[in-house]
């Protein structure tokens, strides 16, 4: 029941950018798997072999400490609608921090988030089809905004001042990359 593509194909494009949501999966050598889901307006195909999205800042950073280790990642988007499908995206992923060097240009798209951490950009070697038959309905009725008002309350001073207590390291110890310092002060 599962078809596999070398390219993120164009009905995949349309299928991918109608979602309200998708999960990320990475892991490291050892420890936890994670998987994560993700929402909003934070993800953008860019072409048939690569997907960049917004990391907004969250109470832990898994993917960001296992991309240091192994740039394995999966993005899978689920149909709740009444056509059921299943797709991932399997590839190899980098992050890029606020202050690096590709920031702006990587993070220009999203437009302004207060808390914005990362942007993911996934090189996708593999796309993966399937049926989704057992997946439930269900209705989107709107996108969240607490985390938008959690992060603009904290300002980007608070949002350093979390980083630096709550991002710096993965469940299982490892380091995240994520700067606290005066490259945490680029234009987030």
């Amino acid at each position: 029941m599962a078809d596999q593509f070398p390219r993120i194909e164009a009905d995949h494009r349309d299928f991918i950018e109608r979602q309200q949501m998708f999960f990320v999966a990475t892991a490291a050598a050892d420890g936890r798997v994670n998987l994560s889901p993700k929402g909003q307006d934070t993800l953008r195909v860019v072409d048939d072999q690569r997907v960049h999205w917004l990391n907004l800042t969250g109470s832990g950073n898994e993917t960001a400490a296992h991309l240091l280790e192994n740039d394995r990642m999966t993005l899978m988007f689920c149909s709740f609608e009444k056509k059921p499908l299943i797709l991932r995206l399997y590839g190899q992923a980098r992050c890029v921090h606020v202050g690096d060097q590709d920031w702006d240009e990587l993070s220009a798209p999203f437009g302004q988030h207060t808390g914005a951490r990362q942007v993911y950009d996934l090189t996708v070697d593999l796309v993966q089809t399937s049926c989704g038959f057992a997946v439930p309905r269900y209705d989107f009725v709107e996108a969240r905004d607490t985390l938008t008002r959690w992060a603009d309350n904290r300002g980007e001073d608070g949002i350093r001042e979390y980083w630096r207590k709550k991002n710096q390291e993965s469940l299982d110890g490892l380091p995240t990359g994520v700067p606290v310092g005066d490259a945490a002060k680029a234009d987030s």
